[in-house]
């Protein structure tokens, strides 16, 4: 499909990601991924604070507020809570974590799981976004994320390595 993979390699896609087990027959299936110059606890903060804001383009999903460039100190993330915030309103939910390694969320109809995957003192930031329905919007919706979680995904690997 098109732009369902970007920064993956394919044995990257053949992991299992716990989205997996929310959605085991995804109409749509996209994996993307970055390797950040820092351990996956300078990374993991940041993936726990998606919580307070997207980190994608602010303009578009937060409303015109700037998502936050310093870690606030958060508690860990726990299922059930807002997995984000737009306009300083909650959106969807975190189904699963595992601190430090994983979190999985449900957010306008798909699952999601970041992964951080240590490799020496870098950490390969992987997410995985799968669906159920709308097969005829997936290639669509493929594209839109692919644009969002790619700069979500640069944007935390910049702030994780500046920090």
């Amino acid at each position: 499909m098109i732009g369902d993979r970007w920064g993956v390699t394919d044995a990257e896609t053949r992991l299992h990601f716990p989205c997996d087990d929310v959605v085991p027959r995804p109409v749509l299936q996209a994996w993307r991924g970055v390797t950040v110059h820092a351990p996956p606890e300078r990374v993991w903060p940041w993936i726990a604070q998606i919580r307070l804001a997207p980190y994608s383009y602010d303009w578009i999903d937060n409303l015109g507020r700037r998502s936050p460039q310093e870690l606030r100190g958060l508690p860990e993330p726990t299922p059930g809570e807002p997995f984000s915030r737009s306009g300083g309103r909650p959106l969807g939910r975190i189904l699963s974590v595992t601190p430090g390694t994983q979190l999985t969320a449900r957010i306008m109809g798909a699952a999601m799981s970041y992964l951080l995957a240590p490799e020496g003192a870098r950490t390969r930031l992987l997410l995985k976004v799968v669906t159920g329905g709308g097969r005829l919007l997936a290639p669509f919706v493929s594209v839109g994320d692919l644009v969002m979680a790619r700069r979500q995904l640069l944007k935390l690997k910049a702030l994780a390595e500046s920090s």
